[in-house]
């Protein structure tokens, strides 16, 4: 089977496409974040993948739980997502329309780990460096990761910086391998 985000991809660039015609991007935002919770609460996974609830059935209990938080249109997205049984990958597809929105907007997010807490100096100068080189505004998340034994390892979209002490290591075991 296809990956998750290989399949909601085409969802989460039809919504976008959607909310930036309508200019309703943070309204998407809310309703996608909204219906994810909703999505994601263990008592509709259970009813979601239960083989004896009909899918008219989880259309019907998922939209009364979100009353009017949604939109026609966001309607129109979970009935097409349970027709197709794919109302679990709402997760996934709020995430890419999040990503499509922060590239619209000229902002990306960076994953930034790091063996030890580093300073907001050291944070600064990494942004900084990670603006010139992408030419977009970047949002940093920082995390601790003592496994990693020393320097940085930063994800941005689909790119991974590797600087860590590990990745170091495993680079050179492979090359030593040869």
């Amino acid at each position: 089977m296809a990956e998750a985000v290989t399949i909601a991809r085409p969802y989460a660039v039809a919504v976008y496409r959607l909310a930036k015609e309508k200019n309703a991007l943070a309204r998407w935002s809310e309703m996608l974040a909204f219906a994810t919770a909703v999505s994601s609460d263990p008592q509709m996974l259970a009813l979601n993948d239960d083989p004896n609830t009909p899918s008219s059935q989880v259309e019907k209990v998922f939209l009364a739980v979100c009353g009017d938080k949604l939109d026609e249109s966001a309607i129109n997205l979970i009935k097409l997502l349970v027709e197709y049984d794919r109302l679990n990958l709402l997760p996934e597809i709020a995430r890419l329309f999040e990503e499509l929105k922060a590239n619209d907007e000229g902002v990306l997010d960076a994953e930034i780990t790091a063996a030890t807490q580093p300073d907001e100096t050291q944070v600064n100068m990494l942004v900084s460096q990670l603006e010139a080189r992408f030419k977009k505004k970047v949002l940093a998340h920082v995390k601790v990761d003592p496994e990693i034994i020393g320097g940085v390892m930063i994800e941005i979209g689909d790119t991974v910086i590797d600087a860590s002490v590990r990745g170091r290591l495993q680079e050179m075991a492979y090359t030593l391998k040869g």
